[in-house]
């Protein structure tokens, strides 16, 4: 199905078109509000079109292009701060703010980003990628410019879904000093958490946002100021609670904000007047509740919102999305699926998730065993802590959470799981690179901060089949907290296990040539194992014996190995898909700690640049890091030279 009857698709050459004639916001405002409708309907028509060819967030988009056209037409952007919460639903946003030319270059190498990126734009006055950020760094924005003595007001558009994190509420707590220079936004397009949208409920909305009854409620606040506290108090929250009964939202009012709404996040007439009587009232901060559906306007999208979440490459004017040529499983999936046959003998067994059922293959879980599955909504710090009393319970708690969330929940991994040896085991999809998502999304840092951990157990698996092994050693490990990280995608498509095997803490395997002698050993941790045994066979070409060892475990190291393949090769390679800090440091402490480099033993570890990616296609991203096969000879070959020209120097 194409887009719905309102888009321009239907009326080529019956109407000018004017998105056309809009590059900028400012071009926006010169238009009538009687335009507006067929502005946002080529909008919708232009986003539809240019996600089909780059693939990406699809459905949130759609459902805020009547939202994005309302707030930039009547707030002075970039004056005023307009800032998306995540950031996967700016498409519409940045094709109003001068990146329509290059809207067909998201998520591409040097294209623009999928999310808002301060870099890109004056117009994205804060980058954001994870939730439920936007309403602090509004405050922000609001109480700098209050500090300042200048105008400009901050705009926090949130979604119902990153309302599930306490973030959004600790924000809203302290947003009382921001005056009428905060507005939220919370657009509702999930819980349902509002009655039905109607006439009467935007009138209300219109009327409760007006000046004359602001105007009116001042003044009765100024005529009760006159009279006893207690009365004037009784006043004030019989006006709020009379009010929170109509239109709902006593609990945000209970948290200092003057709320507004709910009013159809689609309709123009209805938007336009509520957000004009907001930009221009006296009020303390404001939040107005928008109702709105994911995919609104392209059926495909409407009817699947999970589906078209987050999209690859498809077909406009069928919806059909491209197949993948993939033919091994996604590891997700081996985990879901693993996990969940595991649980079948083990009633200790539990899932917790983020907000991210289908990304962790928890989806699978849960459908096998419904009341030991857990989503805890975007709340990763209440997950971890909940896996921490469920552990001590005598349970077998998994979390399975990106490896990027999980940093939103450091301290509890350290206070609630580690410091107390608690058995929770981390499931840590999305390790490594992950392309077109970029740098807030990347799973570079897992490693380095979860293996200075005592206590903490670390594997990260080769392929698919070692992800059942770990998924199995994870379950049956009892002693104290364990993790386990993955990358996103497909597999390798080695063979799977019939079934999984228990593996040996902190024991690794070679996986090619021998552990006492050759020229070069490269010591693999995780996914980058298959580039490690391609160069191995390049190095072999040129005449260079080399033995590869997948580690398994970045914690403990499997010291034995190490030691005997480091004293019996020229040359020691480590690699991995994580930052500075990780395995590379690890074996470079041990073989301190061991004096192993006082015999000129000559390591190199092969990590992430010591930088923030950009998107990109991850064979490039791995390429420009030197963690391909190409990248892992030169160095082997570098480290050979500088061995040579060593030993003729001393020779001379």
């Amino acid at each position: 199905m194409t887009p719905s009857q309102n888009s321009p698709h239907k009326s080529e050459g019956l109407q000018t078109p004017l998105l056309d004639t809009v590059a900028f916001p400012e071009d926006l405002r010169k238009l009538e509000e009687s335009q507006l409708r067929q502005v946002a309907d080529e909008l919708r028509a232009e986003m539809i079109d240019a996600v089909g060819s780059t693939g990406g967030h699809l459905g949130s988009g759609l459902g805020v292009v009547e939202l994005t056209v309302a707030l930039h037409y009547v707030f002075n952007t970039p004056d005023d701060k307009l800032i998306w919460d995540v950031g996967h639903q700016a498409y519409p946003h940045k094709i109003l703010t001068g990146r329509r030319d290059r809207i067909r270059t998201l998520r591409q190498g040097g294209g623009l980003s999928g999310f808002t990126k301060r870099s890109e734009s004056e117009y994205d006055p804060f980058g954001a990628a994870h939730s439920s950020t936007s309403i602090s760094a509004g405050l922000g924005f609001a109480i700098a410019n209050k500090l300042k003595g200048q105008p400009g007001k901050a705009i926090a558009v949130i979604g119902d879904g990153a309302m599930s994190a306490g973030m959004a509420y600790e924000a809203m707590n302290n947003a009382e000093a921001a005056g009428n220079r905060l507005v939220v936004i919370l657009n509702d397009n999930d819980m349902s958490i509002a009655p039905p949208v109607g006439g009467l409920s935007a009138y209300l909305a219109r009327m409760v946002s007006s000046s004359e009854y602001l105007g009116l409620r001042s003044l009765a606040s100024k005529v009760a100021g006159k009279i006893s506290r207690k009365i004037h108090s009784g006043l004030e929250k019989a006006e709020e609670y009379t009010r929170g009964m109509v239109t709902g939202g006593t609990l945000f009012e209970e948290l200092g904000f003057y709320y507004v709404g709910p009013i159809d996040g689609h309709n123009l007439d209805h938007l336009i007047p509520v957000l004009e009587n907001v930009r221009d009232g006296e009020q303390g901060p404001v939040l107005v509740h928008v109702v709105t559906r994911k995919g609104k306007g392209y059926e495909p999208a409407e009817n699947s919102e999970d589906k078209y979440h987050g999209v690859g490459k498809f077909n406009v004017i069928t919806g059909e999305l491209a197949k993948s040529s993939a033919k091994a499983p996604k590891y997700q999936d081996v985990f879901g699926q693993t996990l969940a046959t595991l649980a079948d003998s083990d009633e200790r067994i539990c899932a917790i998730t983020a907000a991210m059922p289908s990304g962790t293959g928890v989806d699978i879980f849960a459908k096998a065993h419904p009341k030991r599955s857990f989503d805890v909504g975007i709340a990763e710090q209440h997950g971890v802590t909940f896996a921490a009393g469920l552990a001590a319970q005598g349970m077998r708690p998994f979390c399975a959470i990106y490896s990027t969330f999980l940093q939103r929940a450091y301290d509890q991994v350290v206070h609630d799981v580690a410091i107390q040896n608690l058995p929770v085991r981390f499931a840590i999809d999305r390790a490594g690179l992950v392309g077109a998502d970029g740098a807030t999304h990347a799973g570079s840092f897992d490693v380095t901060y979860l293996a200075t951990l005592p206590n903490m157990v670390v594997m990260a698996a080769a392929d698919e089949a070692e992800l059942v092994h770990m998924t199995y050693t994870a379950a049956e490990f009892d002693a104290g907290p364990i993790a386990f990280r993955y990358p996103r995608g497909n597999g390798t498509g080695v063979a799977m296990p019939e079934t999984p095997e228990l593996l040996e803490i902190g024991k690794g395997r070679v996986v090619r040539g021998s552990e006492s002698g050759g020229k070069v050993a490269i010591l693999s941790l995780g996914a980058r194992l298959e580039e490690a045994m391609k160069a191995a066979d390049q190095l072999e070409a040129k005449g260079l014996a080399t033995s590869v060892a997948d580690l398994r475990f970045a914690k403990p190291l499997d010291a034995e190995l190490i030691r005997r393949m480091a004293l019996s090769h020229d040359v020691v390679v480590t690699v991995e898909e994580g930052a500075i800090g990780g395995l590379g440091a690890h074996v470079l402490t041990m073989a301190s700690d061991e004096g192993l480099l006082d015999g000129g033993l000559k390591i190199r570890t092969l990590r992430l640049p010591d930088i923030f990616q950009d998107h990109d296609d991850p064979a490039k991203q791995y390429a420009e890091a030197g963690l391909d096969a190409a990248g892992i000879v030169g160095t082997v070959l570098s480290a050979l030279r500088h061995n040579s020209a060593g030993v003729e120097e001393a020779r001379a």
